[in-house]
């Protein structure tokens, strides 16, 4: 059975880019363009909006995405279970990460799996953190590595990786900004700038943080990605709030200290996410109990 077309469609569904999805698809745009067409002739239905400067999907093309995640994730299952014969598992499975997460977490995982299941092929995507659980979610990933929050989707499964503190730092050298955390006892956290995460549950216990204080923050930058904010404080641009784990990754750790705020933000949970639905492949499933027996500690 050919899935071509609809793996196509999901690419160019998650990416909104007709660029990146046939990179990514290893064809060219204009073979990506002529598959979509030929989807929406076969249904009489557009299913993207396209200008010069932005693609999005219709409703006819959400409603495709949603049955092509549906369908692609049935037939993977019924292939597993219609070839019990492979002694050796064998095809492909997606993990979404941070870029930290990649060589703080990942390595010893992707060493161990790599021993046990040769033949399986691992499509690893990086980004930020924040879109993690999404990803995992909608069906975009088979497996995601996110900060945990304390109140889990019902239908996601998750593993303890790793517990990180979350972190407010500063320059560790003399700047304008260092002088503003002088004296520790009393900073005016109002004349602080600020450089936060956009979204994602370090902004979210941020801004509780800022609520229970009745302070409206200095907001200098808000940025994508942990590792982002670890640069911009390496600069001297202001004080960033990251998981610790992020710093000790960092080769811009020197330039950086950690501020003693009392009483602390609550620490990141970092696990493994999957969907129970996902978890029923064998691929998946195999990927899962190597990080149960890296990591054995579950939630």
């Amino acid at each position: 059975m050919d899935t071509r077309e609809l793996e196509l469609f999901l690419s160019l569904a998650e990416t909104l880019h007709f660029g990146q999805a046939s990179e990514r698809m290893h064809l060219s745009a204009s073979a990506m363009s002529r598959s979509i067409q030929r989807m929406e002739d076969e249904l009489g239905q557009k299913l993207l909006e396209r200008d010069k400067r932005s693609v999005r999907l219709t409703a006819a093309g959400e409603e495709l995405q949603r049955f092509a995640q549906e369908h692609l994730l049935q037939w993977r299952g019924l292939v597993d279970r219609m070839q019990p014969h492979q002694q050796t598992l064998r095809g492909e499975i997606s993990l979404y990460c941070s870029v930290t997460a990649v060589y703080s977490l990942l390595s010893q995982l992707l060493s161990s799996f790599r021993n046990r299941y040769p033949a399986i092929e691992i499509k690893l995507h990086t980004g930020d953190q924040a879109d993690a659980i999404d990803r995992a979610l909608n069906g975009y990933e088979d497996l995601a590595i996110a900060a945990l929050p304390e109140k889990l989707p019902k239908k996601l499964r998750t593993q303890t990786l790793a517990e990180s503190p979350l972190v407010f730092i500063a320059p560790s050298f003399s700047c304008a900004v260092s002088a503003l955390l002088e004296p520790a006892s009393s900073i005016d956290w109002a004349q602080v700038p600020l450089i936060l995460s956009e979204r994602g549950l370090a902004r979210q216990r941020v801004d509780a943080w800022c609520r229970a204080r009745s302070l409206k923050p200095n907001i200098y930058a808000q940025v994508s990605g942990h590792e982002a904010i670890v640069s911009m404080v390496g600069l001297g641009l202001g004080v960033g709030v990251v998981p610790e784990l992020v710093l000790a990754n960092s080769p811009q750790r020197d330039t950086i200290r950690i501020i003693d705020v009392s009483p602390p933000l609550a620490p990141f949970v970092v696990g493994l996410c999957a969907t129970a639905q996902r978890l029923e492949n064998p691929l998946v499933r195999a990927f899962w109990e190597t990080a149960d027996a890296s990591y054995p500690s579950t939630i």
